[in-house]
């Protein structure tokens, strides 16, 4: 005889608390199941409804080559050799060029 993870009835239970509003957190500690064991199940029976995720907000920084062509509109000398600086390198120059 094949081993039941879900009898029909706890079934039913993880279903009606997790429509309820219950975390599957909740409900996989309630029944001493795995978080993941209790998301599937409610995935198979078309209940859970997945978390969106939170996107991760990117800083928008500018390029080091718009750095380069800031930096040439104010450096007293050519600034083509500086390629090879970091973005860090090229705004402590134009931060220096800045405040003079």
């Amino acid at each position: 005889m094949k081993n039941v993870n879900y009898t029909p009835e706890m079934t039913a239970k993880i279903v009606e608390l997790y429509l309820h509003g219950d975390s599957v957190n909740d409900i996989a500690s309630a029944i001493d199941k795995s978080v993941r064991s209790v998301r599937s199940k409610l995935v198979r029976e078309g209940v859970y409804v997945a978390q969106p995720k939170a996107k991760a907000r990117k800083v928008v920084e500018p390029t080091k080559k718009e750095l380069l062509n800031h930096l040439e509109t104010i450096a007293p000398f050519e600034v083509t050799g500086f390629m090879g600086a970091t973005k860090e390198a090229i705004n402590e120059l134009i931060s220096h060029f800045e405040n003079q």
